[in-house]
């Protein structure tokens, strides 16, 4: 590991500014991906930023029909939280099935979603769930916000401090996790309100993206016969060590009928 400066923001605008201060410095929130990084000398920085213990990131409320989550909430708090449990069990169940008890105990929803691994499982529920991402700066949609592989729409001094998630009828997180890392190699969450569908696939493809041909045929007809024949072509999807790209496709339908199912026979919330 680089030698670097340790900092711990007393707010977050303390944080942004000491962020426009130093180009070289970064966030720290729980650190599971950034510090493994930094030990194996593939990343570099001359301040770590710790914002981990800020109370204006943390908190789960309901507002209307969403449910705001603070950006420094653990994944083991998001599984564990009896307002997520009651008000959006799939996303509780998804933060669950979190990688391992050290990770979720340490991982943070904001740091999640703001480097957008491509095979991460928050940024599928986002998605799907049509979630605004409030920022030290503005307010944006989860549409707008994943841009790439391990990029979005954040601006190198802005911080996500909160994730509003719009409350479905019914959805369901599936996914089929690498047996070692328990990221996604094909994960789907299924989210079903009044006025529509929503379906979003991570771990697939190089980033989190929307299954539109699966929406238009499930808002037409909510039931696994009416996406029969739909699929993905291989040449969007990611190829690797663990599983070519062809065989992610299949697996991105085959998660996405297991979750429509989950929601139909009523295994969701």
């Amino acid at each position: 590991m680089y030698p670097f400066e340790y900092v711990r923001a007393e707010s977050v605008t303390a944080a942004v500014a000491a962020l426009r201060a130093d180009e070289g410095a970064k966030l720290l929130a729980g650190g599971q991906s950034l510090l493994a990084a930094m030990r194996q000398r593939l990343a570099q920085h001359s301040r770590l930023i710790d914002i981990g213990a800020l109370p204006e990131l943390r908190g789960i409320v309901r507002e209307g029909d969403r449910l705001r989550i603070g950006a420094c909430e653990t994944h083991a708090e998001v599984a564990a939280a009896a307002r997520v449990r009651q008000d959006l069990p799939a996303l509780a169940q998804l933060a669950g099935g979190i990688a391992d008890p050290l990770v979720r105990h340490m991982g943070t929803l904001g740091g999640a979603l703001a480097n957008n691994d491509p095979s991460a499982d928050y940024p599928a529920a986002a998605l799907a769930l049509d979630a605004v991402m409030h920022t030290s700066e503005r307010t944006l949609p989860a549409d707008a916000f994943f841009t790439g592989m391990f990029e979005t729409a954040l601006g190198a001094h802005e911080i996500l401090t909160a994730v509003s998630f719009r409350l479905p009828v019914r959805a369901a997180y599936v996914k089929f996790p690498n047996p070692a890392s328990r990221y996604a190699m094909a994960g789907a969450f299924v989210a079903r309100f009044a006025d529509g569908v929503r379906v979003a696939v991570t771990g697939a493809a190089p980033c989190v993206f929307r299954a539109q041909a699966h929406e238009a045929a499930l808002g037409q007809r909510f039931d696994v016969a009416a996406i029969d024949g739909l699929g993905f072509d291989p040449d969007d999807l990611l190829g690797d060590m663990h599983g070519a790209a062809d065989y992610r496709a299949q697996l991105a339908a085959v998660v996405i009928r297991r979750a429509v199912a989950a929601c139909a026979d009523g295994h969701c919330g």
